[in-house]
């Protein structure tokens, strides 16, 4: 049997940095049949520079449009029977590929095949970083199965089944995995495999890695639906998330009343011993002293991500372009109705 050609699809914005190591990696794969397409989001550093002193098809955007549009427009210039979505801040394992191939052909019914980071970042600039790394790691490694969350930094999806899904939502700059989660989940499954691995490169200080979370929390209430779906990726878990609430409630109550520092000292406590098997990861891979930091930076990250859902919620409320196309489209249908059209 002949080996379906792979298209690896490459977003690119502003991705000096780790572009050179991603499309080396993508280009040094053991499977024989794989061609590169990298989309240059109109990016302003030397991005497509790079891309283009590889043997790979480089895909101009005519401006700014994020990952989801890039990702469509990679697809439309490819050519392979499957497509292979790859961040440019992943470095696949040279096995990565074939492995994702040889699980699509074992099992027809999968519409998407997905790997885990490995423990070690793409490029190590510190601590923040490898704390994320580690993270990860983790959560991707114990949810190693089926699964009804895909995440498009490194997946495979034959191309009959994207296009009988459809693209991704253009509208779209984060959030966009669970929506087309939940569209993928209609008629396909999805498959989580260590055997698909890559190293990634993650925001390596506090600052910038907190307004991350922050932007990509605001869309936390349209992947409510797929988080929680039974079988589900979760990155955290709801214990940490409550205790954190619980701290930033009882936080201005201590301030005012000396008295009740014990309440958001409890829920600190409580949030430090919500993950036992990730402390204990954590613990096993860089000693007591580094736990402290992660736990604070992980507590950090959770108040990132509420503060950014609960904007989130404020920016819905009165914004209808706000969110996936299904929401406008929703909204306009329901304006048209009230005015008879």
């Amino acid at each position: 049997m002949t080996a379906p050609l792979v298209s690896v699809v490459v977003p690119a914005h502003n991705a000096e940095k780790t572009l050179r190591s991603c499309l080396a990696s993508a280009l040094a794969q053991t499977y024989p049949r794989v061609e590169v397409i990298v989309v240059d989001d109109a990016g302003t550093d030397r991005s497509g520079e790079i891309a283009r002193g590889f043997p790979c098809t480089v895909v101009r955007q005519p401006r700014n449009q994020g990952v989801s549009a890039a990702r469509n427009a990679g697809a439309a210039a490819s050519r392979g029977e499957i497509l292979f979505f790859l961040d440019s801040d992943v470095g696949l394992a040279p096995d990565a590929v074939e492995n994702a191939v040889r699980l699509l052909r074992e099992d027809p019914g999968l519409g998407c095949v997905y790997g885990v980071y490995a423990k070690e970042p793409l490029v190590d600039d510190g601590p923040v970083e490898v704390c994320r790394t580690l993270l990860l790691h983790h959560a991707l490694t114990r949810a190693a199965g089926p699964t009804t969350t895909a995440v498009f930094a490194l997946a495979a999806v034959p191309r009959a089944v994207f296009e009988e899904v459809g693209p991704f939502d253009d509208r779209l700059r984060s959030a966009e995995d669970d929506e087309y989660s939940e569209r993928l989940l209609a008629r396909h499954r999805i498959l989580l495999s260590a055997e698909v691995a890559g190293r990634h490169d993650e925001a390596d200080r506090l600052l910038p890695l907190l307004a991350e979370q922050y932007r990509r929390s605001q869309l936390l209430m349209f992947s409510a639906r797929n988080r929680l779906r039974r079988g589900a990726l979760k990155v955290n878990r709801l214990s940490g998330v409550l205790a954190t609430a619980g701290a930033m409630a009882a936080l201005p109550l201590a301030l005012a009343w000396p008295p009740a520092l014990p309440v958001p000292v409890a829920f600190l406590a409580l949030f430090a011993v919500s993950d036992p098997p990730l402390s204990l990861f954590v613990l096993r891979e860089k000693g007591p002293g580094f736990l402290l930091f992660f736990t604070a930076v992980q507590f950090l990250t959770h108040v990132a991500q509420l503060c950014g859902a609960a904007a989130g919620v404020a920016r819905a409320a009165f914004d209808s372009s706000f969110g996936p196309s299904r929401r406008a489209a929703a909204r306009r249908r329901l304006v048209k109705h009230s005015k008879g059209w």
